[in-house]
C-alpha cells in the first residue's frame, strides 16, 4: 500500500472518525402505530429519516465518500406490537432480510434516475390492474430511492464547497446516472451498500467483484484513465470502506457481518471468469490484512496452479482466508436442486459459505439448524436396537421427525417488507412485490451441526457396543449420561481407541458418510412453505456456541 491508504487505513482503525457520530432519538414506534402506518412504509420512511439525519463528512485524503455518522436505527414497531406479530408469525432472526446479494450490477449501470422511472412506470401499471398492495411497495420504493439521491445531493454539495472536486465530479454523475468509470462503480456501489445497513439489512453481501467491477477497469485502461497500478490503489481504499461503520453492523461477534465476496468460478455461459481484478482482489487483501471483506475464491480442477498459488500467500496471511468453493461440487448440487444452469453458475455466497444466487431470490439459507450429537444422544437414550444397522435406522427417524417439526414451526414463516433492497433486483419490481415473495427460487437452509462430533460418536458407539460388546447399549447409554464416571475403562476406549475423523480411518470415515446420508435423507420430498425444499448444510456457523451449551457428553 502507499503512503495515502496506509494513511487513512490508520485513520479508520484509530477510530478518529467515530467522534463524528451521535445517537439518535427517534421515537418513531408509537407514531406509527397511532398513524396506522403500514409495514413497507414504516421501513421506507424510517430510511428517509436516517438518511436525513445523515451528516456528509469526508475523511482526509479519501476519494470513496460515505460516513455512517448516526451510530442507531429507529425502532419502527412497538413492543405490543412485536408481540402480538410474534404470536401470529414466525421470523427468521431479524425478520428482515439478511444473507442477500441484490443485483448491484444493473443499478450501477443504469443510475437511480433510470431506476426510478422503471419504478414511476410500474407502479402506474398496478395502479391500472387495482393492485394495491403493489403500488403501495412501489411508492414506498421510490420513496426510498429519492431519499438516497438527496443524501448523494448533499455529499456533494458539500465536497464542492470543501474544494473537494474529484469527489464532487464524481458524485456529479452516480448514483443519478449510471457509472461508466471503475472510481464512479465503486463508489456508486458504496452508496447501495451504505444504504442497506440504513434500511436495517444485515449480512448483506458484495458478490461476485471481479465481475461486477471488471467492465469499468477495462474502460479505464482502455481510455488512459487509469493504470494497473492507480486502480489497485482504488481497489485497497474501496476495501477500507467496508471497515467504515463495520462495529455498527448487527453479528454475532465483532467482524460476524456478512461482508464477503466472491472471485473467480465461470460466467454464465461456463466460460472461465477469472481476470486481473480477480487477482488484484487477492493482492489487496493480502496487503491490506483486514477481515473486511471476506474472500472467496472459486475453483475447480481445471484451475491453474498458480490462483492456488496466489490463494495460498493471502492464506499464510492468517486473516481465515479465502474460504473455497468447488464448482465442480457446487453446480452440480445447485442442478440438482432445480436451480437453472445460467443461476448455478452464476452463484456466490452469502455471509459465511451458505450458497446464494445475486439479484434473483431471497432465499433463507440459514433459517435455523438441528444438533445431530444431541439427536444422537437422544436415540441413544431411549433404543433398544440389537443391530447397529437398526440404531442408525432409528437415528434416522429421529432427524425426520426433527425436520418436520422445523418446517412445521415455520409454517407462517413472514419477511418483513424492505422496499430499497427489493428495488435493487429486477423481479421485485416486476412482481411489485418484497423479494422475499417475488425470488425466482424459495428454499431454505438448515445447518446440521456437530457433524463431525456425531460421525466419531456413531463410530465410538459402534466399536464399544456392537463390534467390541464392552457393554449393553443401555449400559453404554448410562455410562455417557453420567459422563463416563466410574468407567474409565470405557472412556479410555472411546477417547483412545474408538476411530476418530481426521486419523486416516476408515471406520471413521465411513460413520461421517453414514451421518451426511442420514442427514440429507431426513429432508428428502419434504417442502417448506414457500414451496421450496430444503438443503440440509454440514456446518455449525453460529450455533457451535449455543447447540453446545447444553450437550452432554459425547
Amino acid at each position: 500500500m502507499n503512503d495515502r491508504i496506509r494513511q487513512l487505513k490508520d485513520y479508520i482503525f484509530g477510530k478518529q472518525h467515530q467522534v463524528l457520530r451521535r445517537q439518535v432519538d427517534w421515537n418513531l414506534a408509537e407514531k406509527f402505530m397511532a398513524d396506522g402506518t403500514s409495514p413497507v412504509w414504516r421501513r421506507a420512511l424510517a430510511l428517509g429519516k436516517v438518511l436525513t439525519a445523515e451528516q456528509p463528512h469526508f475523511l482526509p485524503g479519501e476519494r470513496i465518500a460515505f460516513l455512517r455518522t448516526v451510530a442507531n436505527l429507529p425502532t419502527l414497531f412497538t413492543d405490543a406490537e412485536q408481540q402480538a406479530m410474534e404470536g401470529k408469525y414466525s421470523f427468521s432472526e431479524q425478520g428482515l432480510p439478511f444473507n442477500f446479494t441484490p443485483d448491484y450490477g444493473s443499478v450501477i449501470a443504469q443510475g437511480l434516475d433510470s431506476l426510478r422511472l422503471t419504478l414511476v412506470a410500474r407502479k402506474e401499471r398496478a395502479e391500472q390492474e387495482n393492485d394495491a398492495e403493489g403500488a403501495e411497495f412501489l411508492a414506498a420504493a421510490i420513496f426510498s430511492v429519492e431519499a438516497v439521491l438527496n443524501l448523494a445531493d448533499r455529499y456533494r454539495a458539500v465536497a464542492d464547497k470543501q474544494s473537494l472536486t474529484e469527489i464532487a465530479e464524481t458524485l456529479a454523475v452516480v448514483p443519478h446516472q449510471g457509472a461508466t468509470t471503475l472510481r464512479q462503480a465503486m463508489q456508486f456501489f458504496r452508496i447501495l451498500h451504505f444504504t442497506l445497513w440504513c434500511e436495517g439489512e444485515y449480512h448483506n453481501g458484495i458478490g461476485r467483484l471481479d465481475q461486477l467491477l471488471q467492465p469499468y477497469y477495462a474502460h479505464d485502461l482502455q481510455a488512459g484513465i487509469l493504470t494497473r497500478d492507480s486502480a489497485f490503489e482504488l481497489l485497497e481504499e474501496f476495501f477500507l470502506t467496508f471497515n467504515r461503520d463495520s462495529d455498527l453492523y448487527i453479528g454475532v461477534q465483532q467482524g460476524d457481518n456478512g461482508q464477503s465476496l466472491m472471485i473467480g468460478g465461470c460466467r454464465k455461459d461456463g466460460s472461465d471468469a477469472w481476470n486481473d481484478l480477480s487477482q488484484m482482489i487477492l493482492e489487496a487483501a493480502c496487503d491490506l490484512k483486514l477481515i473486511d471483506p471476506k474472500i472467496n475464491f472459486r475453483i475447480s480442477a481445471d484451475t491453474p496452479l498458480d490462483r492456488l498459488e496466489l490463494g495460498s500467500r493471502l492464506t499464510r496471511a492468517g486473516l481465515g482466508f479465502p474460504q473455497y468453493s468447488n464448482d465442480d461440487v457446487m453446480i452440480p448440487a445447485l442442478l440438482a436442486w432445480g436451480y437453472d444452469l445460467e443461476d448455478a453458475r452464476d452463484y456466490t455466497v452469502a455471509a459465511c459459505w451458505e450458497l446464494v444466487i445475486p439479484g434473483v431470490c431471497h432465499e433463507f439459507v440459514n433459517l435455523d439448524a438441528i444438533s445431530l450429537p444431541e439427536s444422537l444422544l437422544e436415540v441413544l437414550n431411549v433404543s433398544r436396537a440389537q443391530y447397529f444397522a437398526e440404531f442408525k435406522a432409528e437415528f434416522g427417524q429421529c432427524l425426520r421427525r426433527k425436520a418436520e417439526a422445523l418446517l412445521e414451526r415455520y409454517q407462517n414463516l413472514n419477511v418483513l417488507p424492505s422496499a430499497f433492497i427489493s428495488a435493487l433486483c429486477p423481479c421485485a419490481i416486476d412482481k411489485a412485490r418484497n423479494i422475499t415473495q417475488a425470488g425466482k427460487y424459495h428454499n431454505w437452509g438448515v445447518h446440521g451441526t456437530g457433524m463431525a462430533v456425531a460421525a466419531d460418536s456413531l463410530a465410538a458407539l459402534d466399536d464399544v457396543v456392537f463390534q467390541k460388546h464392552l457393554c449393553s447399549l443401555p449400559e453404554f447409554a448410562g455410562i455417557v449420561h453420567d459422563n463416563f464416571q466410574g468407567h474409565a475403562d470405557i472412556l479410555a476406549e472411546v477417547r483412545n481407541c474408538a476411530p476418530k475423523l481426521g486419523c486416516n480411518q476408515p471406520a471413521a470415515d465411513q460413520a461421517l458418510q453414514e451421518v451426511v446420508k442420514l442427514w440429507k435423507d431426513a429432508w428428502q420430498g419434504l417442502k417448506n412453505s414457500q414451496g421450496g425444499l430444503v438443503r440440509p448444510g454440514t456446518g455449525s456457523a453460529m450455533y457451535y456456541i449455543w447447540h453446545s451449551q447444553n450437550l452432554g457428553a459425547t
